[in-house]
C-alpha cells in the first residue's frame, strides 16, 4: 500500500507534461532567433548605407551665400599666396573664381593690399581675414621669402589639413615640394583650365561643410 501511494505521488501529471511541451514550442528555438536575428542584421547594412549617403546628399545643397552663411564672417574666401613673377597666371585665376556663380572673394595681393601698410600686417590679416588659401607653389615661390613667410602664417592658422590650405604645384619637381606641406595633398597644374576647377572646387567643398557643419550646431 505504501509503495503503490508513493508511485502516485512521484507519478507526473499530464497537464504539467503538457504545459510544458507547449512552452517550448511557443518560444522559438535558439536557431531560429539566432538566424531571425541573423537576418535582421544582413538587411540593416543595407539601410544605414542608404541613410548615410541620403544623409551626405545636402551637402551639395547648403547654400553658401545665405544672409545668415558663416562665409561671411571672414572678408575673403580665399587668399592667393605667390610670388612676384607669377602675378599674370594669379590674375586669371582670380578673374575666374571672382567670376563664378558663388562670386568667390580673393585676397589679390597687389590688388587689395592696403597701400602704406606694412608688408607683414598686410599678409597676416590676409591669411586671418580668409577662409582658404591657396599656394602656388612655383620656381619663385620657393626663392621668395614673403611667400615662405605667408605660408608658414597659414600653417599656424590651421595647422591641420582641413581643406583650408590648398597647395598647388608648377613647374617645381615633386622633390622639393615645401617639407612643410607633406601632410597636405596638392594639385599639379599641368592644365591651367583643370587646375582652376579643382581649386574652385576645393574652396567649394570647404564653404559647403562649413555652413553644414554651422547649421549642425544651431540644431
Amino acid at each position: 500500500m505504501a509503495g503503490w501511494f508513493r508511485r502516485l505521488l512521484h507519478k507526473p501529471k499530464s497537464s504539467s507534461v503538457e504545459n510544458l511541451k507547449s512552452s517550448h514550442s511557443a518560444s522559438p528555438s535558439p536557431s531560429s532567433s539566432s538566424s531571425s536575428s541573423a537576418k535582421s542584421s544582413s538587411s540593416s547594412p543595407g539601410t544605414s548605407l542608404a541613410t548615410s549617403s541620403i544623409s551626405l546628399s545636402p551637402v551639395s545643397a547648403v547654400d553658401i551665400s545665405a544672409s545668415d552663411s558663416p562665409r561671411w564672417d571672414k572678408s575673403y574666401d580665399v587668399c592667393i599666396c605667390h610670388s612676384e613673377g607669377d602675378v599674370e597666371l594669379v590674375s586669371e585665376l582670380v578673374s575666374y573664381l571672382e567670376g563664378q556663380p558663388e562670386s568667390f572673394r580673393c585676397f589679390l595681393q597687389l590688388r587689395d593690399a592696403v597701400a602704406g601698410g606694412a608688408v607683414v600686417t598686410e599678409l597676416c590679416d590676409a591669411v586671418q581675414n580668409s577662409h582658404c588659401w591657396v599656394m602656388l607653389i612655383t620656381p619663385g615661390f620657393l626663392q621668395d621669402p614673403w611667400c615662405r613667410y605667408q605660408m608658414h602664417q597659414a600653417l599656424a592658422e590651421a595647422p591641420m589639413a582641413n581643406g583650408r590650405t590648398i597647395p598647388v604645384l608648377k613647374d617645381v619637381d615633386r622633390k622639393d615640394y615645401p617639407r612643410e606641406l607633406r601632410n597636405i595633398y596638392y594639385i599639379y597644374m599641368a592644365l591651367k583650365e583643370k587646375s582652376f576647377r579643382q581649386i574652385r572646387d576645393t574652396v567649394m567643398r570647404y564653404l559647403q561643410e562649413l555652413c553644414q557643419s554651422s547649421t549642425k550646431s544651431m540644431e
